[in-house]
């Protein structure tokens, strides 16, 4: 695998040696902080590919939530692994909402966390997943163009696209979808949505069976992966 810029904000020591120098080791360049003020300096002028963040920062690191959420806004591209010492499901559901890519329990073995990395690289690196100049939405023409093509979509499957686009990385339950696309008081299901995302996929994806820009993360929802 090539070279990758990785970011580490975590303030246990320990797991953060042991964790560069394994990554340094497998030819990656890797900055490791302890603050969210000094990472967010980095993301800004370093430029990482990919950041692991502990949530668990304390008041002297910053809100890793917030962080989360703000890095996602302004790094579309960047991959994120969160490693938290919360154990409730919520807490993962959470992180995987805001636009992590994934998250793991410590403790945990640093050659478990690598292959995570790995595997998180190899989704971000295939190529099939388009810039993100290269989608555009035309709001008020109701166009929508990948690269140099035109893509026709119906009023739904507009609105769905709109609606992930506006929050890329963000995992949206199928529950919100169908609040946001048909109201509370709609007789639609979650097979509707599958249906849109599928119809989606097929006028947007190089090969629909193995879509690498509308994602299903299993168990969460959809996101659309920049």
């Amino acid at each position: 695998m090539k070279s990758t810029r990785i970011l580490i904000c975590d303030r246990d020591q320990d797991t953060v040696k042991h964790l560069a120098e394994a990554l340094r080791q497998d030819g990656h360049d890797v900055i490791a902080v302890d603050r969210t003020l000094r990472a967010q300096e980095l993301i800004s002028n370093w430029r990482p590919e990919l950041l692991v963040l502990d949530v668990q920062l304390g008041e002297s690191g910053g809100d890793g939530w917030t962080f989360i959420d703000q890095t996602r806004r302004r790094a579309r591209s960047m991959a994120i692994i969160v490693v938290t010492g919360l154990h409730r499901v919520d807490d993962r559901i959470r992180a995987l909402k805001l636009g992590a890519d994934d998250c793991v329990l410590k403790p945990f073995h640093p050659g478990e966390l690598m292959a995570r990395i790995e595997a998180v690289l190899r989704r971000k690196g295939r190529g099939a997943i388009p810039e993100p100049d290269r989608l555009v939405i035309d709001d008020a023409r109701k166009e929508v163009r990948l690269g140099d093509r035109a893509v026709t979509l119906s009023p739904k499957e507009y609105a769905l696209l709109k609606l992930l686009h506006g929050a890329p990385g963000k995992v949206f339950s199928s529950k919100e979808i169908l609040e946001k696309l048909w109201g509370k008081q709609s007789y639609a299901t979650r097979q509707d949505v599958q249906k849109y995302v599928y119809l989606l996929r097929k006028k947007l994806e190089m090969d629909p069976g193995r879509p690498e820009f509308i994602t299903t993360v299993r168990g969460f929802g959809y996101r659309l992966s920049l």
